[in-house]
């Protein structure tokens, strides 16, 4: 069994919705939600990490290692990256990073992501996609897409329609689509390095902090997920339509 931690980053501040971690569904919070999710998993650790108060002092309420994190942070990456300082982990313990706002991820995608990168050594995060299957989504901007080579790596991820399909018709194509799920694992030797990587044009054009790691040579394995999450929670409007899924 592969042995990892869960790091939860949390912040309070958000241009489309601020305070979403502290958001009720069905009467709990959604923090607690993904602490939940966390939970039913085989990590031997679960540490949230945040930049607020507010959100320490309602994290402290059911988790055991809630850590305050610097607020001038550029991506969550760079906050995993202190807290493996702070935590003191080797740089071969496995992290994987589980998103604030992902209530309705199925825990078994978890371990898969820790698994991945432990089974691909040259990989320094390893990350899932999910096929395309709505065709609206391949020009959807929010939907990040990614395209990898035979061996699962991958050459690029994008807001943009990636393949472009020059000529036909999209419907007739969509297994070639895969949308990038926001879940990642990495080691924490690489988090290490990432907090003292530069950024990039690309990372800062399309506001995706991966391509990071991909401008500066390291490399992003992917694997499909084994099972399709619930949607994330972007908006109020978000919100609303997840309560019939969780039961508190």
């Amino acid at each position: 069994m592969t042995a990892y931690h869960i790091v939860i980053p949390a912040r309070y501040a958000s241009s489309r919705f601020p305070g979403k971690p502290l958001e009720e569904i069905n009467g709990t919070t959604m923090l607690e939600h993904v602490y939940r999710v966390a939970k039913k998993s085989t990590a031997s650790s679960i540490v949230i990490a945040t930049d607020d108060q507010r959100i320490a002092e309602v994290a402290e309420k059911f988790c055991d290692q809630v850590l305050m994190t610097s607020d001038q942070h550029q991506s969550g990456t760079d906050r995993l990256a202190e807290v493996c300082q702070i935590k003191q982990w080797a740089e071969d313990e496995i992290v994987v990073n589980l998103q604030g706002d992902e209530p309705l991820t199925p825990s078994e995608l978890l371990h898969q992501v820790a698994e991945n990168i432990y089974m691909n050594k040259q990989a320094s995060i390893a990350t899932l996609s999910t096929p395309i299957i709505d065709t609206a989504e391949i020009d959807d901007p929010n939907i990040v897409k990614v395209v990898s080579d035979k061996n699962g790596y991958a050459l690029y991820f994008s807001r943009a329609s990636i393949p472009f399909q020059r000529e036909g018709d999209k419907k007739n194509l969509t297994n070639c689509y895969q949308r990038h799920l926001g879940i990642y694992a990495y080691r924490v030797g690489f988090l290490n390095a990432y907090s003292q990587m530069p950024q990039c044009e690309l990372e800062t054009i399309e506001k995706l902090e991966q391509l990071r790691a991909m401008y500066h040579g390291h490399k992003i394995h992917i694997q499909q997920a084994v099972k399709l999450p619930g949607p994330g929670i972007d908006t109020p409007e978000d919100l609303h339509k997840i309560h019939s899924l969780l039961v508190s």
